[in-house]
């Protein structure tokens, strides 16, 4: 006996560094494979799983940790969803072993009915010995199972020393994976905790865009769910019983799309899947009932439509969705989950969280549209006031006056270049230089315009205009001048029809920018209906001589050019102007190139201060942000809200930033096409680039002062950086 001594002393000595080893290890994975290496160790088998008890009470399912581990790995084996086994409760001997909470131990594995051998067939390991034995948390319930295979040497059995010495360890593993767990839903309730702050956050930053605020709310449900799809579907009418979704978005995760931006456009451009989300009847079964419905297995669901996932492409497996809410309790819109990443179905807990998040969601949602409303209501308010406006025209004085006045030539205004001064000209003189564009390009011959309506006309577009610090009538006739010179340096007058050169050109004086209350709330439409109004009022036809025929198409062209000057469409279709003209494609006799060619020619002149020498190109820069504070100042003072960076007074030195941001990502790519297109326009390009390298300076200046800003010399700093465009000459 004295001679065991020393030998029952090491095995305790080891027995007890298995346990504190394990004890000390809070990470889950790291310790399952502990687990087994030791129990390979202890009972001399060839490999071990282990399996723990996953899912609520009445859903209870055994999945593989690890599976088939050797017990001389020394590296932690990867673990993937695509390796994970799942066995379903009392199923098999493992399911056996878990519902009865008995240990099984099995010389011959194909022996005993309740062994599977499946696994076999797919790994080719054949399954000889077999010792499984149940693993109990504190409470005595079974939170996983212990399988050990092959005893070693081959051919040889676990014994009864096999199961006392697991039945001695497996308890401490019990307590070391109940505290694992516990620590990682502590995280994984700290993750999700935060994510919802992160959410509140999101929501207080923006409440003015709701496109922006659902596409934060999609990645954020992402982040926390860990799904492959999200979706957001809004109600048309939240008062109707009819349940019509007028509004859907949705959001792939980067497992399903590698482009996250393209998904979220290709679902805003109405994909089949987003046709799906419209008529999805489990979201309209949210929305009519407001209660939540959670499809572990959505082919086994009578309420899922199967035939309508096999033609969008995308397999369904789970489903999520829960009603979104606003302030008073009326339901919005449903917010949809598809497919967890790991392949599991949507948890009660998932479901908690999600129907948590949805209510900051709903609220930010609500807080958007009533701001939208808002917005709406003061559009109109101010396009009641722009609609009386449309009725005061000029005096019949002011029309004698320019009637018998001398128009100067084209060369004494210098309208005819690219480099114009936007500034060099008063009110009245404008008009008389409009005159002489007209009269310069032969419209007035051409279309037997009447001298007298056509300056009734242009006197009365002049009165119209706000009285704002840049979108004004000096706006309208600068952008009318940057047609004039383009057409004439260029020589499109030479390749454009009489008819086009005119609908240019009036769409020109009529080009009122996204600033205006109207755009916000009618959009370029609003421009077109107002110069059919004042072309209406008596004695303000220019286009009285034309045919009817004629006034037809030139209507047409009229409103194809002030519509061009919404930014939106440009962004629609400047890729396949810039693809036409970088590969040599641009042909003049096709119809559609020559209505893109107009279109970017409308813009490009709309945006034609940025091509000006840089006094000129600094003062309108002035005016504009200067304008714009004042717009973010109304919505600072009436509609209690933070304004974005371009209309912050108090983000002005940033406004240098904000220019290279715009010369690069609007109006660069914009003129290098058309200098491409024809070469004579290049000083346009080469304006740009000298005033771009000003604005670099500038916005290097900038972060070099707030570099080394400090208490010190902040109220120097701040001095210096007051007005940005004063400091570069």
């Amino acid at each position: 006996m004295m001679m065991m001594m020393p030998a029952q002393h090491n095995e305790r000595e080891f027995f007890l560094e298995l346990v504190k080893d394990i004890s000390n290890d809070l990470d889950l994975t790291s310790l399952s494979y502990k687990i087994l290496v030791f129990v390979c160790i202890m009972v001399d088998a060839d490999r071990c799983s282990l399996f723990l008890v996953e899912g609520p009470a009445n859903k209870k399912t055994l999945v593989s940790k690890f599976f088939d581990v050797h017990a001389g790995t020394t590296v932690l084996p990867s673990l993937s969803n695509s390796d994970e086994v799942q066995v379903p409760w009392g199923k098999g001997i493992i399911g056996y072993v878990a519902e009865h909470g008995e240990t099984v131990n099995i010389p011959d594995a194909y022996q005993d009915h309740r062994f599977s051998d499946e696994i076999d067939k797919l790994t080719g390991y054949k399954t000889k010995s077999l010792l499984c034995m149940p693993i109990h948390n504190s409470d005595g319930e079974v939170i996983g199972v212990a399988q050990a295979i092959n005893k070693s040497p081959g051919g040889a059995l676990f014994t009864e020393d096999d199961e006392k010495v697991l039945e001695m360890y497996l308890p401490f593993c019990g307590i070391a994976i109940s505290n694992a767990q516990l620590f990682a839903a502590s995280r994984k309730e700290y993750d999700r905790s935060r994510a919802l702050l992160e959410v509140v956050n999101d929501l207080f930053e923006e409440q003015t865009d709701l496109e922006k605020i659902v596409r934060k709310i999609m990645h954020r449900a992402q982040t926390l769910l860990k799904c492959e799809r999200c979706s957001v579907q809004l109600l048309e009418d939240i008062e109707s019983p009819v349940v019509k979704f007028t509004k859907s978005f949705e959001l792939l995760s980067p497992k399903c799309s590698a482009d996250m931006e393209n998904s979220f456009k290709d679902s805003m451009e109405k994909s089949s899947y987003s046709d799906w989300l419209i008529n999805n009847s489990i979201a309209e079964l949210v929305a009519s009932t407001g209660l939540p419905v959670n499809i572990s297995d959505a082919y086994q669901d009578p309420r899922f439509d199967a035939e309508a996932d096999q033609f969008s492409g995308f397999h369904i497996r789970s489903v999520l969705c829960v009603p979104i809410w606003n302030s008073n309790h009326q339901i919005i819109g449903v917010a949809q989950v598809l497919n967890r990443l790991d392949g599991k179905p949507f948890d009660d807990a998932d479901q908690r969280l999600f129907e948590a998040f949805v209510i900051f969601c709903g609220l930010g949602i609500n807080n958007t549209i009533m701001y939208d409303q808002v917005k709406k209501s003061w559009a109109k308010q101010s396009v009641a006031l722009d609609v009386l406006s449309y009725h005061a025209t000029c005096s019949k004085t002011e029309v004698d006056k320019f009637k018998a006045a001398n128009i100067p030539l084209v060369c004494e205004l210098g309208i005819d270049k690219l480099s114009f001064d936007d500034f060099s000209l008063d009110v009245d003189a404008m008009v008389t230089a409009a005159l002489r564009m007209f009269m310069e390009l032969g419209m007035v011959q051409k279309f037997k315009i009447d001298y007298e309506t056509l300056c009734r006309w242009l006197l009365t577009v002049r009165k119209n205009y706000r009285m704002v610090l840049y979108h004004n009538w000096r706006h309208a006739f600068n952008v009318c001048q940057c047609m004039f010179s383009m057409l004439t340096t260029a020589g499109f007058q030479e390749t454009l029809t009489e008819m086009e050169i005119l609908a240019l050109i009036v769409g020109c004086v009529y080009s009122v920018t996204a600033t205006q209350p109207l755009v916000q709330y009618k959009s370029e439409h609003h421009h077109f209906n107002h110069a059919v109004m004042i072309l209406q009022s008596e004695g303000h036809n220019i286009f009285s001589n034309l045919s009817s025929h004629e006034y037809g198409e030139l209507m047409q062209l009229l409103k194809q050019s002030i519509l061009a000057t919404d930014l939106t469409l440009y962004f629609q279709n400047r890729n396949s102007f810039f693809e036409l003209v970088s590969k040599g494609e641009y042909n003049w006799n096709v119809k559609e190139h020559r209505d893109m060619c107009r279109s970017m020619l409308m813009t490009a002149c709309d945006l034609g201060a940025v091509t000006k020498p840089w006094e000129i190109s600094r003062k309108v820069a002035e005016l504009v942000t200067s304008e714009f504070f004042e717009q973010g100042d109304r919505e600072r003072s009436e509609l209690k809200l933070t304004p974005s960076a371009i209309f912050d007074r108090n983000r002005k030195d940033e406004l240098p930033g904000l220019q290279l941001e715009w010369i690069d990502g609007i109006c660069a790519p914009l003129y290098e096409t058309f200098a491409k297109l024809n070469p004579k326009l290049q000083p346009m390009i080469d304006l740009i680039k000298a005033n771009r390298t000003k604005w670099e300076e500038l916005h290097h200046r900038h972060q070099r002062s707030q570099e080394t800003s400090s208490p010190r010399n902040a109220d120097a700093t701040t001095t210096s950086c007051s007005d940005p465009f004063f400091s570069v000459s």
